[in-house]
């Protein structure tokens, strides 16, 4: 990435800045002990998901703690969103699982440094703002996937510890499911923490509803010697500071074929879900942000991870909305969530794996009950069908494969009904024309691109018009090739019965684009006035000023 480019953001963010806060004056007492607290609460939701994430990849459990430790302490210094919380999540993992069986831990490390440069490349080229692209149906749908992937996440926690084998797919392995006692447990452990975090904000925001559930939850454990899985059951979370470490392998061009499509995949993986949660982050507080930033910060953490023995990472959308709802809106709650993460590993690993996984369970259920657009489901009957299908087949995809497949399906989806139903708006009427005596105006209505132009020479009456045709085009547009050809076509069928067409009322990047084709020549002249073209003729496939 380019050193202007990098400098500028870097450039932008004051000690102020960087916490999300409009000046150090907004640093209240109170607001810093809100933001700790909620720091504090996604720390202790990351430890399972990184430790389950890692094991889905198939790496030791640090390297997945240290991706959430690095990526999130990134991302919260030089993101797009304030707030916003990134690491290793389960839809990259998915996609490493196969390299690292093929070809070793290694080589994930290398990809994940390249994946960190293909993000700079998208940052550096403002790529992020293309995610404006994404339709509201395809939010809904997005949303709505993911909280059943988190959910179903959440289901393996339910499976007696030791007892899993692979293929359970989004976390849920196909272990052996408690029974009696330990499961009756499990599961009133779990209401108990959801019931704490909905009634505490009734009481009291002093402490974040989340954390005082795990607290609350942790000490009936403790007190009451509980048989249930605690934390240190998935994985012993002890380790030292992560050590800078240039991946072990060839550098040769036979790597980059290698780690190139894995990488690819995990880059657009990434990004599309860091903007999409950007966005949604944004709506809930207000507060849009930058995307091409988010690609260079996600860039820049995944570079960095690789380099350190992470297993790079992206936003993560549960996480996020934990510290949302903890009260966490600025950077400060962020960052304090990455070193808190940190201190765990470091030093604090024999408390908090014996934290039972029932809270946490809880608190993630509260995050699909948060996350999941009920919504939605009250709209279906009123918004047009095709949208209300995108919604579906975007939520289905998400859970059956993964969420870079279904936003594209999404969008792919929705476009393509754009395109029809922009095909059937054009209209076209007739008069006779005013400026040019004897003269015919056709006046189009709608747009003209590649869904219309078929059947659009039958809309005009070539036997009986006069020798002059006028097309008038204020209410409509030029889209593409496609249209050129359409109106090219037109005019030779024109010239062939010794009739003379012209265009009257181009817009400015309708004549750009006539401009631009190849075969086409159109003078420059614009209407000082209107901003419009004047009007032009097309003689022997050639547009001129038509005088």
């Amino acid at each position: 990435m380019p050193k202007a480019t990098l400098s500028r953001f870097v450039d932008r963010i004051s000690v102020a800045e960087m916490a999300g806060a409009k000046s150090l004056a907004d640093f209240t007492p109170n607001l810093i002990k809100t933001e700790v607290l909620a720091g504090l609460t996604v720390a202790l939701a990351l430890v399972p998901e990184a430790v389950a994430f890692a094991f889905v990849a198939g790496v030791e459990p640090l390297v997945g703690l240290y991706a959430a430790f690095l990526v999130g302490l990134v991302t919260a210094l030089i993101g797009g969103r304030p707030g916003m919380i990134s690491g290793a999540t389960g839809a990259l993992a998915v996609v490493m699982v196969a390299l690292v069986s093929d070809h070793g831990v290694e080589y994930l490390f290398a990809t994940v440094v390249l994946m960190g440069i293909l993000q700079l490349i998208a940052g550096a080229f403002r790529l992020g703002k293309f995610i404006r692209l994404v339709p509201h149906p395809v939010m809904l749908g997005f949303v709505n996937g993911l909280a059943i992937v988190i959910f179903l996440a959440q289901l393996g926690q339910f499976q007696v510890p030791g007892s899993a084998a692979e293929g359970g797919g989004h976390g849920l392995a196909s272990g052996e499911w408690m029974q009696g006692a330990q499961l009756i447990t499990m599961l009133g452990l779990t209401a108990l923490t959801m019931a704490i975090i909905w009634g505490m904000p009734k009481l009291t925001k002093a402490i974040p509803a989340p954390l005082a559930g795990i607290a609350i939850v942790a000490a009936i454990v403790i007190a009451f010697k509980l048989d249930v899985p605690r934390v240190g059951d998935l994985a012993n979370i002890e380790g030292g500071l992560p050590v800078f470490h240039i991946p072990s392998i060839p550098l040769n061009l036979e790597t980059l074929k290698i780690i190139f499509p894995y990488a690819f995949i995990l880059a657009a993986i990434g990004l599309i879900e860091s903007l999409l949660t950007l966005n949604l982050v944004g709506e809930i507080t207000g507060n849009r942000a930058g995307a091409s930033q988010e690609c260079v910060a996600q860039g820049t953490a995944n570079v960095i991870t690789g380099f350190f023995g992470g297993m790079g990472g992206c936003a993560m959308i549960g996480q996020s909305m934990i510290n949302v709802k903890s009260g966490g809106r600025t950077r400060l709650s962020a960052l304090m969530a990455a070193l808190f993460l940190l201190l765990f590993i470091l030093v604090a690993s024999g408390l908090i794996e014996q934290i039972p996984l029932a809270a946490l369970v809880g608190v993630m259920f509260m995050v699909v009950i948060g996350t999941f657009a009920w919504r939605s489901l009250m709209i279906m009957r009123k918004i047009p069908l095709t949208d209300a299908f995108v919604i579906i087949l975007v939520t289905s995809v998400t859970v059956k494969y993964d969420l870079a497949t279904a936003v594209i399906v999404g969008v792919v989806v929705s476009a393509l009904a754009y395109a029809w139903n922009n095909a059937s708006r054009l209209h076209i009427h007739s008069r006779d024309s005013v400026s040019v005596p004897g003269a015919k105006t056709y006046v189009l209505d709608g747009p003209l691109f590649f869904g219309s132009t078929d059947g659009f020479a039958q809309l005009f009456d070539m036997e009986s018009d006069p020798e002059i045709v006028i097309i008038d085009f204020m209410r409509s547009r030029v889209v593409d090739q496609s249209a050129l050809q359409a109106i090219e076509d037109l005019a030779s069928k024109y010239k062939a019965q010794g009739k003379e067409l012209r265009l009257r009322h181009l817009s400015r990047d309708c004549h750009s684009l006539l401009t631009k084709a190849g075969q086409l020549m159109v003078d420059s002249d614009d209407d000082p006035d209107y901003q419009l073209a004047v009007d032009y003729s097309i003689r022997t496939g050639i547009f001129d000023n038509g005088h």
